[in-house]
């Protein structure tokens, strides 16, 4: 994996731990380091600090995000919520505010592989390991690929899972919470937002008009739905 952070201390706390799990570990201190490394190396997660020399940590994920999925967890500022938001927007999948604990970043890490190579691997019957298809859009569970008129849609981790978790309960309202809670799991500490990002880039990549959604609809008063088709 990539540790892009520019603070070497920072770097080096985070490469000990992270080696200590098991993970092998390369470090990049400025943006234009990190994308030549990920073009080279291939790593299979990044983490990512927002604020970074030469291209700043935004602009490597948005770039990262125009030709790959692999999971990004980025590092922001405490109390730069905006950062927070943004990181999403771009295509992050997680992210972990300064300062933070080691064990927390690492069972974050560990949390967004698991997720990225959960393969056949499901609990929600046999739909898990067949393809579904709803309206235009087919979403093979044993491979984590989804199409769209048989074209591939490149969805990261976190934007998979939500699409498979409201797939598989089709018809079945959720709450942001519950969302949170059953997505991102007991070791996400964020807020309701992160859902709502995660929605609405979703919708950018399944439906016709993302504005006036056919297959990932709001329920007012509740939260949101797959439709039943």
């Amino acid at each position: 994996m990539l540790v892009v952070e520019d603070e070497k201390p920072i770097a080096e706390i985070l490469k000990y731990h992270l080696e200590r799990s098991g993970y092998v570990v390369n470090i990049a201190f400025n943006g234009e380091d990190a994308l030549e490394r990920v073009a080279r190396d291939n790593p299979d997660l990044i983490l990512l600090d927002i604020m970074l020399p030469k291209i700043d940590g935004l602009t490597v994920c948005r770039q990262i995000r125009a030709h790959s999925t692999v999971p990004i967890l980025m590092l922001t500022a405490k109390h730069e919520e905006t950062d927070k938001v943004q990181g999403l927007e771009f295509g992050a999948d997680d992210y972990v505010t300064k300062p933070f604990s080691p064990r927390e970043v690492v069972a974050r890490v560990r949390a967004l592989l698991r997720r990225t190579h959960a393969g056949n691997n499901g609990s929600n019957g046999n739909d898990n390991n067949g393809a579904l298809q709803c309206g235009e859009v087919t979403i093979d569970l044993a491979v984590r690929e989804v199409r769209k008129n048989n074209q591939p849609v490149p969805l990261t981790v976190r934007e998979f899972e939500l699409l498979k978790y409201l797939v598989l309960r089709r018809g079945q309202p959720f709450t942001r919470e519950a969302l949170l809670e059953d997505v991102w799991g007991y070791e996400y500490y964020g807020d309701i937002r992160t859902v709502d990002v995660t929605v609405r880039r979703l919708r950018e990549k399944v439906e016709d008009d993302p504005s006036n959604p056919q297959y990932i609809l709001t329920k007012r008063g509740v939260g949101y739905m797959f439709r039943q088709f």
